[in-house]
């Protein structure tokens, strides 16, 4: 099923962050990373999309309405993991993947949930986490559990909200390579926001270049990521090439 948005609308109180924004049609398997400079409304995005945040417009996934469920029919489908964790959550992390669980419509028995919490920490490589308490892990140990919470009831849309960035350098690739794989086997979209655009480029099939709460620009990295689109969004100077691999390097030479 694809994700559709379409005139979408958000802000907090009196502030409109996003304003009219649609997407192209995000179809199943695919990766989607949003990116843009600070304050141009990527989380915001995401938290909508999740059904966390009040919104306007229109949000589908294949034929279901997502905008006209409430936040446990929503949940059933999609699950969102944000920036950062509690820090004051004084559970092991496997019954916090448990609670997550079983937080859906769809759960069934504790035996049962247990087991499939167990194989989603493994499936993260946190399966030494397990009994270790929350409150205990370090910011990047938070992150890699939370993945654990998100992807536990294999929903068709997974959100990632900054998924790397409290992570080393081989754990970023262990994330990026997962939220690659999970799209695949379960026939999902998974959108993620990141900062760093050569992780974007690498991990993602398409790319949305976020700036004051609109689409600047999207389509396939190469597309999205082009010394213009800096100079514009980021006011920076900078080269986009391709490595020997294909891959895009970003190289920023200076501020503009």
């Amino acid at each position: 099923m694809s994700l559709s948005v379409q005139n979408l609308t958000v802000g907090y109180r009196d502030r409109t962050v996003i304003s009219g924004l649609s997407l192209a049609p995000i179809a199943a398997g695919q990766v989607v990373s949003l990116v843009g400079p600070n304050g141009a409304g990527k989380s915001t995005l995401l938290r909508a999309i999740a059904g966390l945040t009040p919104a306007r417009g229109d949000m589908r996934l294949g034929d279901l309405n997502l905008g006209a469920m409430s936040i446990s029919e929503r949940a059933r489908h999609v699950a969102y993991m944000p920036q950062t964790l509690p820090q004051d959550v004084a559970l092991t992390v496997l019954e916090t993947v448990i609670a997550a669980l079983e937080a859906s419509p769809v759960a069934e028995s504790h035996t049962h949930s247990a087991d499939q919490a167990m194989q989603a920490l493994v499936k993260v490589g946190a399966a030494e986490l397990a009994s270790r308490r929350l409150d205990r892990l370090s910011g990047g140990q938070r992150q890699i559990a939370g993945l654990a919470q998100a992807m536990v009831r294999r929903p068709k849309v997974l959100l990632l909200d900054e998924p790397t960035s409290a992570l080393d350098l081989r754990h970023q690739l262990d994330v990026l390579t997962l939220a690659r794989t999970y799209a695949r086997e379960n026939d999902a979209v998974v959108i993620m926001v990141l900062h760093d655009l050569q992780s974007a480029a690498r991990a993602s099939d398409h790319i949305v270049v976020l700036s004051d709460g609109a689409v600047k620009i999207e389509g396939a990295p190469q597309q999205a990521i082009t010394p213009e689109v800096l100079a514009d969004v980021w006011q920076v100077q900078a080269r986009v090439e391709n490595c020997g691999r294909g891959l895009i390097q970003v190289m920023v030479d200076a501020v503009l």
